[in-house]
């Protein structure tokens, strides 16, 4: 099956994340919560369609008996067509490939409305279907059928490199922020790692970063880079993700880089940056994904907590 990105509702709340169903979940404020890596196919996340595919989840949808009580923020939808956007340039995609037939929500594919017909008609009653999933149809309450549309039109639109434009509106019809400034780093400085010099650069909000191969090195753990996917695998088994509120957003400006474990469904540990060429990561954030005692003034991380 061809490389297709599905867009879904989780039928939740804002701040409903859990791992194993989809690849990323959008929180209601917009905070892409990365699960998994792109580069594994996950079980169950759209019926038949699993393989070759990446799904990603905006949490909302969970009102009860409504759910419109609870509905896709503007603010979801915007980091949804741009986590879109950014796969799709990772697998070389310009505008004019963001079709339905490679990026549709699950009402759309419930309802094979790319003409795939894999399996029965489970989509929305509109469209000939049980009614069973409707991820998308609408954006808003009473608005037209035509979500997959609009969120298409908004991907095509930030790949053109359109997001920034004055006036611009997402899929919602909320004008959208421009593009961020990449985070700027002010100045090198050295902290103290496992007792050796380790080199670090900071950021203008005072957060230390440093090369995540150097930390990975460091403190023993046997890792892989791929470049393609723009991320480095992780060989340890003592590690369980903490799925950070706070992990590094596409704001930061700068091409984004994930550390997974080398696990049949590559759970991310944490996201860093590609800086000058490399992958760098925040150094505290590391610390504490990786258990690692840490101290301050001066700053320095010891070792691995338990061995």
């Amino acid at each position: 099956m061809a490389a297709t990105i599905y867009l879904h509702w989780a039928a939740t709340a804002y701040t409903w994340v859990r791992s194993g169903l989809y690849h990323s979940i959008i929180r209601g404020d917009g905070q892409v919560q990365r699960l998994h890596s792109y580069a594994v196919d996950l079980p169950a996340h759209t019926w038949r369609r699993n393989s070759n595919a990446i799904a990603l989840s905006c949490a909302c949808m969970g009102g009860r008996p409504d759910p419109w009580t609870i509905p896709p923020t503007p603010m979801q939808l915007e980091a949804l067509c741009q986590e879109a956007a950014a796969v799709a340039r990772s697998w070389g995609w310009d505008a004019g490939a963001i079709t339905i037939q490679r990026l549709m929500t699950h009402a759309e594919a419930a309802a094979n409305r790319d003409g795939r017909q894999p399996h029965d008609n489970y989509g929305p009653v509109i469209w000939g279907g049980t009614g069973e999933r409707w991820d998308l149809l609408q954006l808003e309450k009473g608005g037209p059928p035509t979500g997959g549309e609009q969120l298409r039109q908004r991907v095509r639109q930030i790949l053109r490199g359109e997001a920034g434009a004055a006036g611009a509106t997402g899929a919602s019809g909320a004008e959208m922020a421009p593009d961020p400034e990449p985070l700027q780093f002010v100045r090198s400085s050295v902290i103290q790692a496992r007792g050796e010099p380790l080199a670090t650069a900071i950021d203008e909000h005072g957060s230390s970063w440093a090369l995540a191969a150097e930390l990975l090195e460091r403190y023993g753990l046997a890792f892989e880079w791929d470049g393609q996917r723009r991320r480095i695998i992780v060989g340890a088994l003592d590690v369980v993700p903490l799925f950070r509120e706070d992990a590094v957003q596409a704001s930061v400006g700068w091409p984004l880089v994930e550390i997974t474990l080398q696990q049949a469904l590559a759970p991310v540990i944490l996201r860093g940056i590609l800086r000058e060429g490399r992958a760098w990561c925040r150094v505290l954030e590391f610390a504490e994904e990786f258990g690692i005692s840490a101290s301050f003034d001066p700053f320095a991380l010891a070792e691995r907590r338990g061995g």
